[in-house]
């Protein structure tokens, strides 16, 4: 025969068991002790069983009460489980996502992939893009005003953020079409060591100094020729001839629309494109996210 016994039961039980004491177990649980005792007695004709021994000396499980323990803590646990998938449901089902960026990711659809994994795991969540100026090398981490963003490593701050690459790509050289160099296939770094080069806002140190290849002028400090602070303005600045600058492979696109050029450099690491959230933040939907940015990664 199956016995319909309500959650507060096993809860009631398990506090007296842990307890072994009616008034102990009654303050854990916030109601009175002649309430608890006289649940737990309901419980026991219920079942037909006595589930403690009480005597002068104290309270004790009788050998059923110490068998159903451990079922009983199963049980409760499976509920809080269950409540938890529910609650994490809900949340999804009514919850906005603000996926910051500086660019867009762009790279034969790695974005509309991401979100077509996501929307399939999380149908009732909503994704809103949010565009970013280059002064903040998070995309809007750092302040709270996106829940992931895509960004460029090395990552100010990097103790608090997490991050999965999803494109590691070759660094070129955007030049103006009239630079001497512009014609050939491709370019040594030493080449280009005495070059202005476009440097992004001092800001962002880490983000500049990458992208000014400090990796690979062994000391060497660069030559500034301008500041940039988007991709419009690094068009702008390539053909008036004020420097060069390196740019990612899949970026390239957004600087060759007439005027400049993009050729791949020896000596040159490749930079990561990944997506970050916060380390604290463990929330359902932002972990989602990034599961979907891992499985899609190029």
């Amino acid at each position: 025969m199956v016995m319909d016994v309500h959650g507060r039961d096993l809860r009631y039980f398990v506090a007296v068991a842990e307890e072994l004491h009616f008034t102990r177990a009654a303050e854990r649980l916030y109601v009175s002790q002649p309430a608890l005792s006289k649940q737990i007695r309901a419980l026991e004709r219920q079942l037909g069983v006595v589930l403690f021994d009480r005597d002068r000396q104290g309270v004790r499980l009788t050998p059923v009460g110490t068998a159903l323990l451990p079922h009983a803590r199963a049980v409760l646990a499976a509920g809080e489980e269950a409540w938890a998938v529910v609650r994490g449901a809900k949340e999804a089902a009514s919850s906005t996502l603000v996926v910051g960026m500086s660019t867009s990711p762009g790279r034969g659809g790695l974005l509309p992939a991401i979100r077509s994994r996501f929307t399939e795991a999380h149908p009732g969540a909503r994704l809103k893009l949010r565009q970013v100026g280059w002064e903040d090398p998070t995309a809007g981490l750092a302040d709270g005003t996106s829940d992931v963003a895509f960004v460029w490593l090395p990552l100010a701050g990097s103790e608090r953020y997490r991050w999965v690459v999803v494109a590691t790509e070759p660094r070129l050289v955007a030049l103006p079409e009239t630079h001497p160099l512009a014609g050939r296939e491709s370019v040594d770094f030493a080449e280009l060591l005495d070059e202005p080069f476009l440097a992004l806002p001092a800001a962002t140190p880490e983000l500049r100094d990458h992208w000014l290849a400090l990796d690979a002028r062994d000391g060497r400090p660069p030559v500034v020729g301008a500041e940039i602070a988007s991709t419009d303005e690094t068009y702008e600045a390539l053909v008036d001839g004020l420097g060069v600058c390196l740019v990612a492979a899949g970026n390239a696109p957004l600087l060759t629309r007439g005027g400049v050029v993009t050729l791949p450099v020896h000596g040159l690491t490749p930079t990561r494109f990944a997506l970050a959230w916060r380390a604290d933040d463990t929330r359902g939907l932002v972990r989602a996210y990034a599961k979907a940015a891992a499985e899609t990664r190029s």
